[in-house]
């Protein structure tokens, strides 16, 4: 019988033969070997048109290299399974992290504890080194504890098991404990911002409050005065009375109303039934990926799309002749962009505007651009669109209508790859995101973001669609306004 193969063992077959490491987004090469994805592109770089593998020496085309899916799903399952790291400790004097041991005082320092603090003259060693003699040691002496206490047998099945549970708890735990701390984070900067609206408006009420007291203290003020002037005309003579009566009616009357008191309700800006509400989807657009940088890839283009706008607007324009590139579409009025997906978390969006036929999603790279699109999940395809500005479908077997009763100008689409998971939001306000639908895939190999403009929508009002800038994705945004006419890309 074989012998099984150890950890260890396991861990060497799973290393990057260029970097050593564990691989990161492996890729396969024609000649069946993997590297992680850095480790290529960086030698390929170095020699372009000359890459030859490191193992068997074969010269390899670096650009048709797919991601070895299988690989990295072994090793993310073995690491998920692996004891979750505890968090670096700090010196509590310095702050630094605690990478040093003092052999004299037998305790753990950081590197100005060494150097300029208390321990500077003491044997010093690094924590690698110390926890591997110390590992050694211990397990010596564990060994000799069981020689002398002459243990026999073995700890049972059930009680390894509980062990590994309590692990896999522990590592769920931690994780958990740092989600929440997010949370937590996100929940008192909203819990702030609420606070500060309410006193905004409170400070604005007691103000108005404040200067109606002020003008109620003036009114009484010159009423008094009045009072007192006219208990000293009656000491006067009947002539200087009729004199004096006749310059207090020159002067300005007291107004009526002033000194009446106008009660105001406190209103702030939103209802305290919202507050869970407005705060979950801010919450929802906080936790997502930060959004990413597309640009559209001109060499996808069907021959009747113009870029503008550093390749980020496409609209439809006249039919230009072009090369018959495998790559571009020739029948489907569609382009991709340049960067596509294999793993991770992503989120971007798609400005559609006013446009009345469009659709937007994914698309495998694998997929034919010749001929007609097949739009359906089992071609490689998730979208969802408008129709002649009325029908909003997902792109299913059979297509699925969806009850939209807003019409979104600005799209948000997250893509969990491991997940399997690609949903579409109404991004029109900066703050909120409300769910339009979502598919469920197993996805392989190389994903790519996919807009199409369906019918040309040709003239000087033909709507574009745009991909924003993270930056503009953040802010709110206003009616989108055409670009003024420049040169094409040249495509």
């Amino acid at each position: 019988m074989a012998r099984k193969m150890s950890m260890d063992e396991l861990e060497d077959q799973l290393l990057c033969p260029i970097c050593l490491e564990v691989f990161k987004e492996p890729l396969m090469l024609q000649c069946g070997h993997s590297y992680c994805k850095s480790c290529v592109v960086s030698l390929s770089a170095e020699l372009p048109g000359q890459f030859l593998c490191p193992v068997c020496r074969q010269r390899v085309d670096c650009s048709a290299s797919p991601p070895n899916v299988t690989l990295a799903r072994v090793i993310e399952a073995l690491q998920s399974r692996a004891e979750a790291a505890a968090a670096p400790e700090s010196c509590p004097d310095h702050h630094n992290p605690l990478s040093l041991f003092c052999e004299d005082d037998q305790e753990v320092i950081c590197g100005l504890c060494g150097t300029i603090g208390s321990h500077r003259q003491h044997r010093i060693s690094p924590i690698s080194t110390t926890y591997c003699r110390m590992k050694v040691d211990f397990a010596g002496g564990i060994s000799e504890m069981k020689k002398q206490v002459k243990v026999k047998g073995q700890i049972g099945p059930a009680q390894l098991h509980a062990v590994s549970l309590q692990n896999e708890a522990d590592v769920f735990k931690c994780v958990t404990r740092k989600e929440f701390q997010e949370l937590h984070k996100y929940i008192d900067e909203e819990k702030a911002t609420f606070l500060e609206s309410v006193e905004g408006k409170a400070t604005q009420l007691v103000t108005s409050i404040e200067a109606q007291l002020k003008q109620t203290s003036d009114a009484l003020q010159r009423l008094k005065e009045m009072e007192s002037s006219l208990e000293m005309l009656n000491n006067e003579s009947q002539l200087d009375f009729i004199r004096v009566s006749v310059l207090i009616r020159e002067l300005p009357s007291l107004q009526l109303g002033e000194g009446i008191f106008s009660p105001v309700s406190f209103k702030p800006c939103f209802h305290q039934d919202d507050i869970k509400m407005t705060v979950w989807k801010r919450l929802h657009r906080r936790v997502l990926p930060a959004p990413e940088m597309l640009k559209l890839d001109p060499v996808t283009a069907h021959p009747l799309l113009e870029l503008f706008k550093g390749d980020t607007v496409v609209q439809c324009g006249l039919y230009q002749r072009r090369d018959s590139n495998p790559k571009r579409f020739n029948s489907s009025n569609c382009i991709l962009t340049s960067k596509g997906f294999s793993c991770g978390q992503h989120y971007w969006e798609v400005i559609v505007g006013s446009r009345n036929h469009w659709r937007v999603g994914i698309i495998k790279g694998t997929v034919s651009r010749k001929g007609k699109l097949n739009k359906s999940p089992e071609h490689g395809v998730w979208l969802i669109g408008l129709k002649e500005g009325k029908v909003y479908e997902a792109f299913t077997t059979p297509r699925a209508t969806l009850p939209l009763t807003a019409r979104p100008q600005r799209i948000g689409i997250y893509l969990h790859y491991e997940k399997g998971e690609l949903t579409f939001y109404n991004a029109d306000s900066p703050d909120e995101l409300s769910p339009i639908y979502t598919f469920q895939a197993e996805f392989q190999g190389q994903l790519y973001p996919i807009v199409d403009l369906c019918w040309p929508e040709r003239g000087p009002y033909s709507v574009p669609i745009i991909l924003p800038t993270p930056a503009v994705s953040q802010h709110p945004h206003g009616p989108y306004k055409h670009p003024t006419p420049e040169e094409p890309t040249k495509l």
